[in-house]
């Protein structure tokens, strides 16, 4: 990743927002391993739902680091 000439408009945003970019991968790809073991149907769903609220929020934090950039 190249650095910008310019700051953000608010870097502390910026930097919670990539935390939890980051956080929120973390926790997907753990929610997924615990699909992998389990073969109760019910705990799969709930572990798929838990992962697709975490992806909207991920997605949401890139569209307002988009905007903050």
């Amino acid at each position: 990743m190249t650095k910008r000439l310019l700051p953000s408009d608010d870097p502390v945003a910026e930097q919670v927002l990539e935390w939890t970019i980051k956080r929120d991968a973390h926790d997907i790809t753990q929610l997924m391993r615990w699909m992998e073991a389990t073969d109760v149907r019910r705990d799969r769903q709930v572990l798929l739902n838990r992962a697709l609220d975490l992806m909207d929020e991920m997605q949401h934090a890139l569209r307002r680091l988009d905007d903050l950039r």
